[in-house]
Order: C-alpha cells, then structure tokens, then sequence
C-alpha cells in the first residue's frame, strides 16, 4: 500500500508518527508532502520550520515540552546575536537548529533544490517515510494586518511568533503560489498513491498552502486515490495552535463541521471523501463527505496510529 499524506506544523508531525507505525504493521509505504509556506530567511539562513519539525519528531530529536525544535537545545547564538544587537531579535535561532540551518542553507546556495537538501538531510535522522518540500519555489505564507495605522502583509513567522497573532487579521496570502510548481516525486506519488490522507494540520496555514500548488490540488481531486481527512478541531477548539484564529479570519467556523466544510466534499469540487471527527463531535455532517468519529486525542504513538487505521478503514483500503 501506499499512503500520501499532506501535512504541516506539530500536529501533522504527530500525526505521522502514527502513520509511520501503522504503515509499518501493514508494509505500506509513506510519502509526507510538506508544507513549505512558514519557510522565511533569518540571519541568512534558509529556516524550514514545518520540513524540520517533521524531521525531527520522526528522527526523535523533537524536545516533547516545548513541541517544536530540538531536545537538549542550548542558545548561545541567540545571546550572541542580541548582544550585537542584531534583528530580527524576536526570532530564536537555537544551537543545533542553527547547524541544521546552516547545512540547508549552504546546499542551496550551491545550486541544490530544496527537495534535494530535503533528502540530504533526512540521511541523517532516517525518518521512515519520504519528505518532499510541497515544492521547490518560492512560497510564503504573508498575513494582512492592521499595524501602526496601517494596513500591511508581513510574513506569518512575523505575525505568529512576534505579534503571537494579537493584530487585527484581515486575510493569508501564499506568496509565489501563482508560479510555484511540485517539487520533484510530489505528482509521482499522488498518482502512485492507494490512499491521500489530510493530516490534522492548521488548514489555513499549514494545508492551503500546499493546495495552492494548483498542480498538487488537481492531481489530488482528479486521482483515483480517496482521500480522508483527520479534523484538527476537537469539541470546538484546536487542539494547539492559531487555527481558531486563522479559520475566524478566512470567514470558517472553528468546528470539525466547519473545516470539513472547508475542504468540501470531491464530489462537488472540494478535496474530501471522508472526514474523521472526535467522538466529542459525533453527529458532524459535512455534505457529500462520509464522516466518521472516533477519538482523535494523539497521546500516544498507539492511538495516533489508531486514528490511522480508521482513517484507512473509512477510505476503504484498511
């Protein structure tokens, strides 16, 4: 069997640690597509916030409290850049996430696509599944915001991480999309795939960017492979993260019915087949989708690969 997943910031990284394990008792082969929308340039250096944090959770180099970066992070390079007063002071870099940094950085300027240095990278932490970069372009993810009077775009590591997205929020643009093509193997293995699943990700910021790719959108709603998507709203709240401010700006109400909405039924020009909700949302209906509850809390390795056997029961090719 294989299995495509579209996926994006920590909780999609959870998500396929149970795909990971679940693919392994069935033999079944993984393909992550990740987003690559909160990737930004700091300090000169090429940072790839939701492609690392697949890498290193599956690579169990994850710290568990923080959910994001590196375990045993040390910050002395932050220090040092303070101490010269450098910005943007608001973005940490931490020590080892620096040389991670650093490598990516140098393999692109030599000419390598991020998909390459994807792969490059991944030799190291063997994470279990193929990563590709949703593409190899240009694509970020600007926020328009009300700031100093003014109406601007800033990027979203920017109105995420510094203004931790207190600004009045007027719309997400996917800078780049436009142009941006799939990266190498992304098509191939749509094509290829038995089943596409839509990890329980930030939908606004972590899914749309990939589906702004028109050639990855088409390929997922045009192929024959069904495709489940997992809610990443439980009882009306996300279970971390901004998406209840991001689905409140895009006009979506923060339910598990409202984001299935959101991605829309196959049948009618929307992505889904089926929609896994929490048994907290038992009663969810999404037009045209077959919806299913089950629990969907990913506090364990053994119930996040739980969640993707009923995700591949729903699709018919459990």
């Amino acid at each position: 069997m294989r299995i495509v997943v579209l996926t994006g910031g920590i909780g999609g990284a959870k998500f396929l640690v149970g795909v990971r394990a679940h693919a392994r008792t069935i033999g079944a082969d993984v393909t992550a597509v990740v987003n690559v929308g909160d990737d930004v340039r700091m300090h000169g250096l090429q940072i790839c916030p939701d492609l690392d944090s697949v890498m290193y959770t599956l690579g169990g180099a994850h710290d568990p409290e923080r959910g994001w970066g590196r375990v045993g992070e040390t910050w002395v390079v932050k220090e040092e850049l303070a101490a010269y007063g450098a910005e943007p002071s608001w973005f940490g870099l931490g020590d080892k996430d620096t040389a991670t940094h650093l490598v990516r950085t140098q393999m692109l300027t030599a000419g390598y696509p991020l998909s390459a240095v994807t792969a490059a990278l991944c030799d190291r932490w063997q994470p279990g599944v193929t990563m590709l970069p949703s593409t190899d372009d240009r694509l970020e993810t600007h926020v328009v915001v009300d700031l100093d009077g003014e109406r601007k775009a800033i990027h979203f590591q920017e109105w995420w991480v510094r203004y931790r997205s207190a600004l009045p929020t007027h719309r997400f643009i996917f800078v780049g999309a436009d142009a941006a093509k799939p990266a190498p193997g992304v098509l191939e293995a749509i094509a290829a795939a038995d089943v596409v699943l839509i990890a329980p990700s930030n939908p606004v910021v972590s899914i749309a960017p990939i589906l702004a790719v028109a050639e990855v959108r088409d390929a997922i709603t045009e192929g024959s492979a069904p495709v489940v998507g997992v809610s990443p709203i439980i009882g009306g709240s996300p279970v971390r993260g901004m998406a209840d401010k991001c689905l409140a700006t895009v006009g979506v109400e923060v339910t598990a019915a409202g984001v299935g909405g959101l991605y829309g039924a196959r049948g009618s020009g929307g992505l889904l087949d089926g929609w896994l909700v929490d048994t907290s949302d038992e009663g969810t209906s999404v037009p045209g989708v077959r919806t299913v509850a089950v629990p969907l809390w990913m506090s364990s390795e053994e119930k996040s690969a739980r969640m993707v056997a009923d995700a591949l029961a729903l699709a018919g090719v459990a």
